[in-house]
């Protein structure tokens, strides 16, 4: 007997399992009312009637939508907000009426020529406590739900009909104003003409087609919400969720926003059909999205979530702690308590974490006020874990390695939707940590071309993108904290510059470089030894970070999102003058030691390592809560300067870099580079012993022979065959 045992498909409506089954169990026209009397009725203190006055002002403005705090709707009806938070789809449109009809009643008399009524867009806001992409099951299904989360992807604002008419291709009758459910869902065309005429033969199967100009459309767009990075579990990989925003909520998000989403938890079919008997017996399976009523963005660049609100008492204890004499002290015992030492390193870094003031010219050009650190040393040095704690401590933190990072992964992709068959954007790491701090190990490993990706976005803070017809630019107003080790390994002190394979224009870039050497000193291993014994021991013994000084984690993550949200200080005027007049000693000291020493150096110090100082300085009195930055905070930016940069610019360490070679140095690289072009013809194989031992005989240095077939290297003018062997080649 033919049965349901057989591989056949039995089904009614496509679209009947979503229909509106307890339209008969509500009370349509009371509910609809009660909305009314909502939008009417709610006041706050002193008799502020808050939607029925903001929904008139949007209205004179053209903007036709109300926003509505679910909160306020308990306040005045709690079985009709409960109500609503169960059955959405269904009081979502009687709320818009209700909407509609009182603001037709609140905006009359209008002018001459607009009496028909606009629609109006109810978007919906909560003070509950969000869920997790994680958490959303099939209980959730045709519910209100509100989840946070990182939109990496839009795609373009298309039209979808809301309202269709259609026309029999044979007897050519309409069919009028056919609803359409809103979403993601579709119309299903009837398959037969019911249109009776006498004397015609009867429409054939499948008549009807759409009338575009008679359809009533409204924008829409589809976004790509990715949970937050908090809540992914160690070893799991980070869950989607497809967002359906439409009118008001378009173009509203741009990739990298932190947003937290309220929409009604959906569903839509898989595809359009099933290929094999394995995928028809899945027929009954459809994917979830989320067709959003409200959409509040968390953050826009500031470091700091526009949903975290502070209580009295916090804020009390955060300016009680900027209040505080030694607050720089203090901040910098907290980061990384369990690391010994590198005190100056953990100053940059809460300089890093505070960062300076962004600022905006009349021009329209902008001066970043995020500070960059770059951590070169030996392995050992606890560079990766000092990476891992700002990850922590960071508002807004995203941690990458370099060998598994490209720049598609570090800035943003296009890639080609699966589902539209169009192109859309993905934004990489420094997009999503936009506002924070993105953390880079192992930047040594990085491609090179990879590493000149983020150039932009280090400097200038944008990410451009021109690629299958998209151009555009994303914000990643982010600092960088990299850390690399030496290209031998360990520091070779012997070796100088060589320890490093960085282009000068990344090496500029950065505001503090600092050398981390795993120096020997039997004082300093022995209290080192004791310091790490009594780390293992203590592991699991909850000590208060009180008695030694130090700030909770959490409180100084609370502190940092208060201080970038509250302060933007400047440099004063005295401070100036007194960086101004360091600037010129400094540069004229280098012409007094050039004199002394009859040799010409460049102090390494430019326009872009003076700007560093002033954020160095706006981060130090930003930890105060000042205003100005005084005199005080530039002799420390000063310090940290000198200790960092500098002391690794002067000892040879960085003699690449921008400005830290000498004139007479350069001179020497540039002869023996047109004197190894005039020597060998293009194509030819020489082994680099005679290459060296050929330059040797000149009276050259051995250091900076090596320095140019390094140089020559990277530019792919000679490039390695063989052990010892290499090939030349002019580009």
């Amino acid at each position: 007997m033919a049965g349901f045992d057989e591989q056949n498909i039995f089904f009614s409506d496509n679209f009947g399992s979503e229909d509106y089954g307890d339209e008969g169990k509500i009370d349509r026209l009371g509910i609809q009312r009660r909305f009314k009397e909502f939008i009417r009725k709610f006041h706050e203190g002193s008799f502020n009637y808050k939607y029925r006055d903001e929904l008139k002002r949007h209205y004179n403005l053209g903007q036709y939508f109300l926003e509505v705090n679910l909160d306020d709707l308990s306040s005045f009806d709690e079985e009709l907000a409960d109500k609503f938070g169960k059955q959405p789809s269904e009081l979502l449109p009687l709320f818009e009426q209700a909407a509609k009809e009182v603001a037709d009643e609140v905006t009359n008399p209008r002018p001459q020529g607009e009496e028909e009524m606009e629609a109006i867009q109810v978007l919906l806001t909560s003070g509950a406590h969000p869920s997790h992409v994680r958490e959303l099951k099939s209980e959730q299904v045709s519910r209100l739900v509100k989840i946070p989360g990182i939109v990496i992807a839009a795609s373009a604002v298309r039209a979808k009909a809301t309202a269709i008419t259609i026309q029999c291709r044979s007897c050519r009758a309409f069919v009028n104003n056919i609803p359409v459910k809103p979403g993601l869902e579709g119309y299903a065309l009837p398959r037969k003409c019911n249109t009776d005429q006498a004397g015609r033969p009867k429409c054939p199967v499948d008549p009807f087609f759409i009338v575009p100009d008679k359809c009533t459309c409204v924008d829409f767009q589809i976004l790509k919400l990715q949970e937050s990075p908090d809540a992914v579990p160690n070893g799991e990989m980070p869950r989607h969720m497809q967002l359906y925003c439409d009118r008001y909520l378009c173009d509203k998000i741009v990739p990298g926003n932190r947003v937290t989403v309220m929409g009604v938890y959906s569903i839509k079919k898989v595809g359009k059909g099933a290929k094999s008997s394995r995928d028809r017996v899945a027929v009954g399976i459809r994917n979830p999205y989320l067709r959003v009523v409200g959409i509040q963005v968390d953050t826009e660049g500031s470091g700091r979530t526009a949903g975290s609100s502070f209580t009295p008492q916090e804020e009390e204890e955060f300016r009680r702690l900027a209040a505080s004499n030694n607050v720089y002290e203090t901040i910098a015992k907290s980061i990384a308590p369990s690391i010994y030492g590198s005190i100056d390193i953990k100053k940059a870094i809460a300089c890093l974490l505070f960062g300076g003031s962004r600022k905006r010219m009349p021009d329209g050009l902008t001066r970043r006020g995020d500070i960059n650190v770059l951590l070169l040393g030996d392995p050992g040095t606890a560079k990766s874990q000092l990476l891992k704690f700002v990850e922590k401590v960071s508002p807004i933190g995203v941690y990458t390695s370099g060998k598994g990072s490209s720049a598609a992964g570090l800035t943003a992709s296009v890639i080609r939707d699966p589902s539209s068959r169009n192109f859309i954007m993905e934004g990489g790491a420094m997009v999503l940590a936009d506002g924070g701090v993105v953390c880079i190990d192992e930047f040594d490993k990085m491609r090179e071309d990879d590493r000149v990706a983020i150039h932009e976005a280090m400097e200038q803070q944008t990410i451009s993108i021109a690629k299958a017809g998209i151009t555009t630019t994303l914000n990643s107003r982010t600092s960088v904290l990299a850390a690399a080790n030496s290209v031998f390994g360990r520091w070779d002190d012997t070796k100088g510059d060589e320890n490093i394979d960085f282009m000068p224009t990344i090496l500029s870039r950065f505001d503090m470089i600092f050398v981390v050497k795993d120096e020997h000193d039997e004082t300093r291993d022995t209290t080192l030894a004791k310091h790490v014994m009594n780390v293992h021991m203590n592991a699991l013994q909850t000590t208060t970070a009180n008695e030694q000084g130090e700030l909770e984690l959490n409180f100084l993550k609370k502190f940092i999102s208060y201080i970038r949200g509250k302060c933007g200080p400047r440099i004063s005027e005295a401070a100036a003058e007194k960086l101004k007049n360091r600037y010129i000693l400094m540069r004229s000291g280098a012409r007094d030691h050039e004199r002394e020493t009859d040799k010409k150096t460049n102090i390494p110090i430019t326009v872009r390592q003076l700007e560093a100082i002033i954020r160095i300085s706006e981060s130090l009195s930003k930890m105060e809560l000042l205003p100005f930055a005084s005199e005080a905070h530039v002799d420390e930016a000063l310090r940290l300067f000198q200790v960092s940069t500098l002391d690794a610019a002067r000892s040879g360490n960085l003699a690449g870099a921008e400005g830290f070679t000498t004139v007479d140095d350069r001179e020497e690289l540039n002869r023996i580079e047109k004197q190894l072009k005039r020597r060998f013809a293009i194509g030819s194989q020489v082994s680099e012993h005679c290459i060296v031992q050929d330059f040797l005989r000149q009276k050259y240095p051995e250091r900076s022979i090596y320095k140019v077939l390094q140089l020559m290297i990277r530019r792919g003018e000679i490039q390695y065959r063989m052990q010892r062997k290499m090939l030349y080649r002019i580009k």
